[in-house]
């Protein structure tokens, strides 16, 4: 089945914050996405729930075909989102693909049971409660690198070294095992899904961005 032809220009995707919407909308591009409804049939013999491939179109309508720039970990994400068919079971729960690796990697990228945005390594881990999540969380790591004087990176045990006294968890990036705090002149996002899916804490991972004004700070 041919793919879906769509505007190389993304349109603003509502429910994301102006910085987010900005940087989709400036630094992403939509490619000719494949349908997935037409696999329904195929999947429904397979046994998959009527409402998990519902799920996975619904994604695909939203995300699907949607290639943003790499991101600083994760060996920068998926290369373009797009969904594909679900895997696991009632017991386990239902997951389905994000989206293709830039690289050859040891885990893969996934959506979980409850929207989750994670990465399928040893164990499902995931990273933000939903895709909106992840999306903000590129669009924050783009803006505070543009805007910071000063980047640090952090790895492995120094990372529960940082004191994040007075600083503030920032809410639209729905952080799960990933998350991103303000302070008064800096920012910190902290890279835990590796280290958490494989099991291996020298993974850990922080960034921080110095030296930030108000409007580095925030970005809208």
């Amino acid at each position: 089945m041919a793919g879906t032809s769509v505007s190389p220009a993304p349109v603003a995707l509502s429910g994301l914050s102006h910085r987010a919407r900005n940087f989709v909308e400036v630094h992403g591009i939509c490619v000719p996405r494949q349908g997935i409804r037409h696999h329904r049939d195929a999947w429904l013999g397979h046994g998959i729930p009527a409402a998990e491939i519902d799920r996975a179109s619904a994604f695909q309508d939203r995300w699907g075909g949607l290639a943003l720039p790499p991101a600083p970990f994760y060996e920068g994400g998926p290369r373009i989102l797009a969904a594909d068919c679900p895997e696991g079971s009632a017991a386990e729960g239902w997951s389905f693909p994000a989206g293709g690796c830039r690289v050859s990697m040891a885990y893969g990228f996934m959506i979980g049971p409850d929207g989750e945005f994670g990465i399928d390594a040893s164990r499902w881990t995931p990273l933000h409660a939903g895709t909106d999540g992840w999306v903000e969380s590129l669009a924050l790591a783009f803006h505070a690198g543009r805007w910071a004087r000063t980047v640090t990176k952090i790895t492995g045990n120094a990372v529960e070294s940082l004191d994040l006294t007075g600083y503030e968890p920032i809410p639209e990036v729905q952080g799960i095992t990933d998350t991103w705090w303000r302070g008064q002149d800096s920012l910190i996002a902290i890279y835990r899904g590796e280290a958490v899916g494989l099991d291996t804490p020298r993974c850990l991972e922080a960034h921080v961005y110095g030296g930030l004004d108000e409007w580095g700070l925030r970005g809208g």
